[in-house]
C-alpha cells in the first residue's frame, strides 16, 4: 500500500466546488433577542422573593445568638471596667446606655412607620366599603379622617379648605369621595407621578450608559426603593427602613403575581412608534425596557400607597408617564 501525500485536482471539476458567496450568514442572535427589561426583572425578583420558613429560622436565632453573646460580653467588659477603673467603666456604662436609648428610639420609630403605612390602609379599605355600599355617612366619616390625615401639611391648606367649603353640597358617596379626591390628593397625584417619572428616566439612563454587570441591577434595585418611599413621603405614609422593604416587597409581589413585570412590544409604542425597538443599539433598548417596567412599578406604588381608591379614569395612565419620562432619552437617542 502506497504511503505519501495525495492530491485533490479541484481545476477539473470548479462548479462542485462549495462557494463562500453561498453560504447562509451567521444568525445574530443578539438582535433576534428584542431588550426585555432584565436588570427590572432580575430587581423584581430579588425584591418579591420571601425566604423560606427555614431561612427566616436561621436568621432569627442567628440575630438571638449573637445578641446574647455581645450582651454577655458587654456585660463582664463594663463589670471588669468598674472595678479595676470605677470612673472610667461609668462612663463606658453611661455610653452604652446611650446606644441602647438611640436603638429604642429607631424601633419605635419603625413601629410608627408601619402604624402610618396600616393607617392608609384602612382608609382605602374603609372608602372602597364606603362606595360598594354607598353609605355617605361612612364616606364622610372617611374623608374626616383624611382630612386629619393631612391636617399638619401645609402643602394641603387650600385644598382642606375647598374641602371644608363644598362638602356640604355632596349628597352621595361617590361625590363626597370624589370631592376629596380632587381637592386633596390632586396636588399630590401629580407630585408622585414626578418621582415615578423622574426614577424612570434614572434607570433608563444608568442601564443605557454603565456597562458594568449588576450595575444596572443595583441602579434599578436602590432607584425602585427610593422612589417607593418617597410615593409613601407624599402621600403621609412616610416609612422607615424595614417599612420602605415591606412596602416595596408588597408592590413588586404583586407586580411579579399579575405578569407585569414582563414587557409587550406595545408597552413602549408612544415612545418608540412602531417598530424602532429593533433597530436601536441593544444597551439602548434595553435602559428604555428598563424604564417603562419602572413607570409600572410606580404605578403599582401609587395605588398601594394612596389613602383613596382611584376614580373611574383617575388611574394614571402607564403609557402617559413613560412618554413624559423616556421623550427627552429618547430625542437623545435618535440625535445620537
Amino acid at each position: 500500500m502506497a504511503r505519501g501525500p495525495v492530491l485533490f485536482d479541484l481545476e477539473s471539476d470548479a462548479a462542485a466546488r462549495p462557494s463562500v458567496v453561498d453560504a447562509p450568514p451567521v444568525p445574530d442572535l443578539g438582535a433576534e433577542l428584542p431588550p426585555r427589561g432584565q436588570a427590572m426583572q432580575v430587581a423584581a425578583q430579588l425584591a418579591a422573593r420571601r425566604p423560606s420558613l427555614l431561612v427566616r429560622l436561621f436568621w432569627a436565632l442567628a440575630g438571638a445568638l449573637i445578641g446574647a453573646l455581645v450582651s454577655i460580653a458587654a456585660w463582664n467588659f463594663v463589670t471588669d471596667l468598674i472595678a479595676r477603673y470605677p470612673l472610667l467603666g461609668w462612663a463606658m456604662s453611661a455610653l452604652i446606655a446611650a446606644f441602647l436609648l438611640v436603638l429604642a428610639l429607631i424601633c419605635l420609630r419603625e413601629m410608627a412607620a408601619f402604624g402610618r403605612l396600616a393607617r392608609l390602609d384602612g382608609l382605602r379599605h374603609d372608602a372602597g366599603e364606603a362606595l360598594a355600599q354607598r353609605d355617605l355617612g361612612s364616606a364622610r366619616a372617611v374623608t374626616d379622617r383624611l382630612v386629619g390625615l393631612y391636617s399638619g401639611r401645609e402643602d394641603t391648606r387650600w385644598g382642606r379648605d375647598r374641602l371644608s367649603e363644598l362638602r356640604g353640597d355632596q349628597l352621595d358617596a361617590a361625590g363626597l369621595l370624589g370631592l376629596a379626591e380632587a381637592e386633596l390628593l390632586g396636588p399630590l397625584d401629580i407630585a408622585a407621578r414626578r418621582e415615578v417619572e423622574a426614577a424612570a428616566r434614572q434607570v433608563a439612563a444608568v442601564t443605557a450608559l454603565v456597562p458594568l454587570a449588576l450595575a444596572d441591577v443595583a441602579a434599578a434595585l436602590t432607584s425602585n426603593l427610593r422612589m417607593i418611599r418617597r410615593i409613601a413621603e407624599i402621600y403621609g405614609g412616610r416609612s422607615g427602613f424595614l417599612g420602605s422593604w415591606r412596602l416595596t416587597r408588597a408592590v413588586m409581589a404583586h407586580l411579579v403575581a399579575t405578569g407585569a413585570v414582563a414587557v409587550g412590544d406595545d408597552l413602549l409604542e408612544p415612545v418608540l412608534g412602531g417598530s424602532l425597538l429593533a433597530k436601536l443599539s441593544r444597551r439602548f433598548g434595553e435602559g428604555l425596557v428598563n424604564g417603562a417596567l419602572t413607570a409600572r412599578v410606580g404605578v403599582a406604588a401609587i395605588e398601594v400607597c394612596r389613602p383613596l381608591p382611584f376614580s373611574p379614569g383617575k388611574r394614571p395612565k402607564v403609557r402617559g408617564i413613560i412618554q413624559s419620562a423616556l421623550s427627552g432619552l429618547m430625542g437623545q437617542g435618535r440625535a445620537g
